[in-house]
């Protein structure tokens, strides 16, 4: 019995961080025992916002992948490409870009969201617009029957589904209408309290090194009500406790320690800094034997675009037989 076909990327920004591990890798570890998956390194969607400055998106996508390897998503199991390596990608979004309405792409969530926040890029080009289109083709070339996102991204993947929806109406029933792969993700805060993100400076690599671990860990974010060890404490609002529920498998009783104020801030932030290093300090490791190694990344990604052309390729040409082209 075949396995169902499962599309999923990342823009390549370097380094990646707790928030992408239990964000999103943690759940492509599991699906990739289930599905065919292929995981992209999404290097023109990164175009669509940094176009002014390229200079890191090399080395960037080769960290990313070094981390995906890191944490296990496995090149035997799973296709891991660059989304640039397949020309088919472009042609496809050039084709999708046709019969899309603009109506579509001015509604999109994201899109309004970004054009009013987003103070310290121009994003007023037509890339950054059309992404959802490009992110169509992404997963209606593969034919992918599922796509993993959160609740949030619900909005995104409809819009696939409608996009191919117009196209079969258009030419017949080529495309199959992707599902959601809803999978259940841990929140994981920066150390102050907002979402974890490199470009807030707030982040705990995947694999830190145990000093860098213990540094981050002494500044995050603590109850302000707390004055002395033995005060109650609020750990609902904290940050070090909203880490507790992710890495202490007892945190129920360091909860009851906390609003009975029988343990401190600071005990409690060494015993979470353990926690961290017990799962970074090996990624860590793991990871310098990888870049020891680096024609294993190249050999992955070579071999990975290899495969998705051959999938892509056939999908165009019924695509373009179907448009008579």
């Amino acid at each position: 019995m075949n396995k169902k076909r499962v599309l999923s990327g990342m823009r390549p920004t370097g380094r990646l961080h707790l928030g992408h591990y239990f964000g999103a890798l943690k759940n492509w570890i599991t699906i990739q025992e289930q599905y065919d998956c292929f995981y992209m390194v999404a290097d023109w969607h990164a175009l669509t916002s940094d176009y002014a400055d390229t200079s890191a998106l090399k080395d960037n996508s080769f960290d990313m992948v070094a981390d995906w390897l890191t944490v296990g998503i496995d090149p035997a199991k799973s296709v891991i490409f660059k989304q640039s390596d397949v020309a088919e990608h472009a042609e496809f979004f050039l084709i999708l870009s046709m019969i899309t309405p603009l109506g579509w792409l001015f509604r999109c969530p994201t899109y309004k969201e970004q054009i009013a926040e987003v103070k310290s890029k121009d994003l007023h080009n037509f890339g950054f617009l059309g992404y959802p289109v490009l992110q169509a083709a992404d997963i209606l070339i593969y034919k992918a029957q599922a796509v993993p996102v959160g609740e949030d991204q619900l909005a995104h993947l409809e819009l696939t589904r409608e996009i191919a929806r117009r196209f079969n109406n258009f030419y017949g029933d080529v495309l199959p209408e992707p599902q959601a792969l809803l999978t259940k993700t841990a929140r994981v805060p920066g150390l102050d309290k907002r979402k974890m993100s490199k470009s807030y400076g707030n982040s705990i690599l995947i694999a830190e090194t145990n000093d860098d671990v213990a540094k981050k860990v002494k500044t995050m974010y603590t109850d302000p009500l707390r004055i002395k060890a033995t005060d109650a404490g609020h750990p609902e609002g904290c940050v070090v406790f909203a880490f507790h529920e992710i890495f202490n498998k007892d945190c129920a009783k360091r909860k009851e320690q906390c609003t009975q104020g029988t343990i401190g801030c600071v005990a409690c932030k060494k015993e979470l800094t353990e926690l961290i290093c017990s799962f970074t300090g090996p990624m860590m490791k793991k990871r310098e034997e990888i870049l020891n190694d680096r024609k294993l990344i190249e050999n992955t990604l070579k071999e990975g675009a290899k495969k998705a052309r051959e999938t892509a390729s056939a999908t165009l040409k019924e695509i373009k037989k179907a448009i008579k082209i």
